[in-house]
């Protein structure tokens, strides 16, 4: 038997993490057991954590380094991976395999501030069977939000950052915002 792999992916503040804890949460209420798995980049807790207070230890810290064919599956009901995007492209090959075994559920961005597809995502799109958008509002106007706009924002102004490097900048609403396309737009002309 194969099961599925799942993509879901939304803007910032979309409630991705919350989801996750969600459904690891009701698994294990049922004496289930469940693997959640996050980047090690991503630095901002050892935790889990949703901005609207849960939070879960992490199981396994995925790096550079990690074969995620290596994980004892034994009795393991779900694999559950909040901030996909981060993850190399082997990595989503390696969850892909893992779907022989059991449901494997990630969550992410699709694309970063410049609107480009992260690689982790970009791979998950080619490779998954679910892919199911998580909505979330523009925090200008109120309409459906796609792009996560990165700011400058000090006392006196807020400025959007189009341009710049590849290099990973993890950060929440000091930074990130979830906007629409006229409205991210607007900024620029």
């Amino acid at each position: 038997m194969t099961y599925k792999l799942y993509f879901r992916y939304g803007c910032m503040n979309s409630s991705k993490t919350a989801n996750l804890l969600m459904i690891a949460h009701n698994y294990e209420s049922q004496n289930k057991k469940v693997l959640v798995l996050k980047p090690s980049i991503d630095t901002r807790t050892p935790n889990i954590t949703s901005r609207c207070g849960i939070s879960r230890n992490v199981d396994i810290f995925i790096d550079n380094a990690t074969n995620l064919l290596d994980i004892d599956l034994t009795d393991i009901v779900c694999l559950l991976v909040d901030e996909v995007q981060f993850l190399e492209e082997k990595h989503i090959e390696q969850l892909r395999q893992l779907t022989k075994y059991t449901p494997v559920i990630c969550y992410g961005l699709k694309t970063d501030y410049k609107t480009i597809l992260f690689p982790g995502s970009k791979r998950l799109i080619e490779l998954a069977d679910s892919i199911e958008e998580i909505k979330t509002i523009c925090v200008d106007c109120g309409k459906k939000s796609i792009i996560n706009a990165k700011f400058f924002i000090n006392e006196n102004s807020k400025k959007i950052i189009k341009e710049g490097d590849n290099a990973i900048d993890i950060g929440y609403e000091e930074k990130y915002q979830a906007m629409c396309w006229n409205c991210w737009f607007s900024y620029f002309n």
